[in-house]
């Protein structure tokens, strides 16, 4: 136990989890991978312990490239299923291909007993589970790599889904972050062009989401939020959270005992158009005037009641759009409706942190041919989950960076489309989307806005005419007593001077060297003791040293090629 907590313990696991990362990358065809990162000699692992047993067999040959890393990512457990569930949302770091593949990565993994989560339970919950529960299910009715659903009945009578974080999880996340932290730096340093994805980067940022999701009392505040907002909507049903039997690892929510969003084409007593219709309303409603909406609504995560009303479930991924995208959102929508590829490519250019592009002509021209596939189709048959990707494609190409937010957001639009097109498959999106847009700009660029404008202009310079008289009074002052000092930064002269320093180096070294070789000749010459053979050893041996510092010098010179 004590060796598990120590450095030592942490590296001991952590060599065990390299050799099994690298015997499943050979066993999935990945040995050019490894060998180049040069991973067998940073472990001392020899090759031979991999010869055999770990070549791939003859039909995953067969796989696609991105076949095979899915099934390394799967293989190799939750940690990485979860970077790979991140990265199918981020098309600007990973190939379209790759996003495609690992959008199929499954989550579910065999649930841990029932007896170990209650040992958890009354551990997190510090009382014995009688004195919550009047019934508590040991089994399990869901499970996912991180955590586990279980059915229970409080004391009151309230039935509950008790979602429990698995055991040992962190340590298995924390010891496997390390390792894509090495791995990254191996990347980095070995693979070409990998600067140009950040791998460090990439870590960073899933870290930060991995830990955010490993504490259930921030799914609870996203709960809470979300039905604030919703609370006076009939449409839509937020589970309750019981705070006062939650904590870190344990999330007490109501049981919601509705008909799975994928099942409702089985039920006869739901509209099905009115429910898609329904579905869409709240859903752009989140993300066009909330500005905070569930970024994955897929059916797994909605349940549909026979009065029509929808509930969402699982709010651990949340998105949050300021109102700067949410305008350039519109603008694109608008774009697209009106066939007007220049104000696309402005709202891109608009929403990107870079904002230098080789030509704005060539994107306004790629975008126009996004739109004309989508010009001549009739509104229904318009599908804004394909423009959308299409407009990310066009992004990427373009090596435009934008938000993360942005991704997570059309991470959302494309997954309700297609939920709705599965139960509705003529459903029209634009017509839904359509009022909030317009509504939207009008706000933004109406008569209102603009007055709303102008008046904040006004104050501005209000505020800057007031306040002017007393900064020049205080600059004349600065320039009259002599206290005005000027700083001057420079930039990009780091590589001259770290030059000029390595010529005045050799020039010192040169110099010292030339000196004592002349000070060991007139030592020589002056013949001062001891003498070896009418030779002064005093001499011979600073001699012999000056000429090694000269070879040395020399060296350094020939093997920089520049004489």
């Amino acid at each position: 136990m004590f060796l598990k907590k120590t450095r030592i313990g942490r590296n001991y696991r952590n060599i065990l989890r390299y050799r099994q990362i690298i015997a499943i990358l050979l066993k999935h065809g990945f040995r050019d991978f490894v060998e180049n990162s040069n991973l067998l000699k940073t472990f001392k692992l020899k090759n031979k312990f991999f010869a055999d047993k770990y070549n791939p067999t003859p039909e995953k040959i067969t796989y696609s490239h991105w076949h095979r890393i899915r099934l390394v990512l799967e293989e190799l457990g939750p940690t990485f299923i979860k970077l790979g569930q991140f990265l199918s949302n981020r098309p600007d770091i990973i190939p379209n291909e790759l996003c495609h593949e690992l959008e199929k990565l499954l989550d579910n993994v065999p649930p841990f007993s029932g007896n170990m989560a209650v040992m958890i339970l009354e551990k997190e919950l510090q009382q014995p589970l009688d004195n919550v529960f009047k019934q508590f299910s040991k089994k399990s009715f869901s499970a996912a790599s991180i955590s586990q659903v279980h059915k229970g009945i409080l004391k009151n009578g309230e039935k509950v889904a008790v979602k429990i974080q698995r055991p040992g999880i962190r340590n298995i996340i924390e010891s496997d972050i390390e390792i894509m932290y090495h791995i990254a730096k191996l990347i980095n340093k070995h693979v070409e062009n990998a600067d140009l994805i950040d791998p460090i980067g990439i870590v960073d940022e899933f870290k930060d989401g991995i830990y955010h999701e490993l504490d259930f009392e921030n799914e609870a505040l996203n709960i809470d939020k979300f039905y604030s907002q919703f609370k006076d909507n009939p449409d839509i049903k937020v589970p309750e959270v019981y705070k006062e039997f939650s904590t870190k690892k344990v999330l007490c929510m109501e049981y919601i005992n509705g008909i799975k969003f994928s099942e409702i084409e089985q039920s006869d007593n739901i509209d099905h158009e009115a429910v898609t219709s329904k579905l869409a309303d709240l859903v752009l409603m989140q993300i066009f005037e909330k500005g905070y909406f569930h970024a994955d609504p897929h059916s797994g995560n909605l349940m549909v009641f026979e009065d029509n009303k929808i509930c969402f479930i699982d709010f651990g991924l949340m998105g949050l759009l300021p109102p700067k995208h949410k305008t350039c959102l519109c603008e694109m929508i608008f774009g697209l409706v009106n066939n007007n590829p220049e104000r696309i490519a402005r709202a891109i250019i608009r929403i990107s942190f870079n904002k230098e592009i080789e030509s704005r002509n060539i994107l306004e021209n790629q975008v126009f041919k996004i739109i004309e596939k989508y010009a001549y189709l009739p509104l229904e048959d318009i599908n804004i989950g394909h423009f959308l990707r299409d407009l990310l494609n066009t992004i990427v190409t373009n090596k435009l960076k934008i938000p993360a937010d942005i991704y997570l957001l059309l991470k959302a639009l494309i997954s309700l489309e297609g939920t709705v097109r599965k139960i509705t498959p003529k459903f029209d999106m634009i017509s839904h989307i359509e009022p909030y847009v317009k509504k939207l700009i009008y706000e933004t660029s109406g008569p209102a806005a603009i007055l709303a404008g102008i008046y904040k202009t006004g104050l501005d310079y209000s505020r800057l005419f007031a306040e002017l008289p007393s900064e020049m009074r205080e600059f004349l002052d600065q320039i009259k007593n002599k206290t005005m000092k000027l700083q001057f930064e420079h930039r990009g002269l780091e590589p001259l001077m770290d030059r000029g320093d390595r010529i005045a180096n050799r020039l010192a070294f040169s110099i010292i060297t030339a000196s004592m070789l002349i000070g060991s000749a007139l030592i020589m010459h002056a013949g001062i003791p001891p003498r070896v053979g009418g030779m002064s050893i005093i001499g011979i041996i600073t001699f012999f040293f000056s000429v090694f510092m000269g070879c040395l010098l020399l060296v350094y010179i020939i093997k920089h090629g520049k004489m």
